[in-house]
């Protein structure tokens, strides 16, 4: 017998899975947002945020500030950031 939903199927019968079915089962999710998903979006915006960071230090990297606050401490590149003044062309 076919039963058309699984709400008038009698409570004492046994499902029947068959054992060279595939084993379902459910997956964990928060307002239909899963564990993969937030992973996939979380490592894309990870992406994102680490090429916005490189764009925003390249283009300011000639301020002053920004070189001696930030860029000279970077190991093996800060020493690129450094700018002594020779002493002769020191104004004071």
């Amino acid at each position: 017998m076919v039963y058309p939903t699984l709400s008038r199927r009698a409570a004492n019968l046994p499902r029947y899975q068959s054992p060279y079915a595939p084993k379902y089962y459910y997956q964990t999710q928060f307002a239909g947002i899963t564990t993969q998903t937030f992973l996939k979006t979380g490592v894309k915006a990870g992406f994102f945020g680490g090429v916005a960071l490189f764009a925003v230090l390249y283009y300011g990297s000639g301020i002053p500030r920004i070189q001696t606050d930030i860029l000279q401490k970077i190991p093996f590149i800060g020493k690129r950031f450094v700018k002594e003044i020779h002493p002769q062309d020191n104004p004071f």
